[in-house]
């Protein structure tokens, strides 16, 4: 319900601002696919996420091979030893966790090599929005590439192209 409030009062709100001020539509997803850069730098993030994935599921599947042996073996162990096994294997787990963490997470090295390789190419077609924006004199640019709210737009006020062109 707040979902479909927020969303009319947007549409709404844009209407409005769009009715009074002179806009320009831009995918920025379509900008950002058409730079060489970028598709290289998705492409070795998705090779480095894909060895990251390897060495998580290594560690996993350790801590899945001891439990599976400590149950093979259970009935046979002391208390102390199952006591012993299970704490092993907890930590083995909690580590496999935290190595997870380390790579995936929002502070891991995926994380920190995407800001490394696509930070620099966003700022670079932020700035050429701005100034294509600046130069034709528009007063809002609307970004149409993941916005679930846009129902309509006309061609006209499409200006993907011409970003993409002033990249080049």
């Amino acid at each position: 319900m707040k979902r479909l409030i927020l969303t009319i009062a947007l549409v709404l709100g844009l209407s409005v601002a769009a009715s009074a001020q002179n806009y320009a539509v831009v995918n920025s997803e379509k900008i950002f696919k058409s730079i060489e850069a970028y598709n290289a730098a998705i492409t070795q993030l998705d090779e480095l996420a894909d060895g990251y994935q390897k060495q998580v599921d290594e560690k996993f599947a350790e801590v899945e091979r001891l439990y599976n042996a400590y149950m093979a073996r259970r009935s046979t162990l002391s208390a102390a030893s199952q006591q012993a096994n299970e704490e092993n294997i907890l930590k083995k787990e909690q580590e496999a966790t935290e190595f997870q963490e380390s790579l995936f997470g929002t502070e891991g090295e995926l994380m920190k090599k995407r800001l490394e390789l696509i930070q620099p190419i966003q700022k670079r077609v932020f700035e050429a929005i701005d100034k294509y924006a600046q130069q034709k004199g528009y007063d809002m640019v609307i970004d149409i590439s993941q916005n679930a709210t846009m129902l309509y737009y006309s061609d006209r006020v499409d200006h993907t192209d011409e970003i993409i062109e002033s990249l080049k």
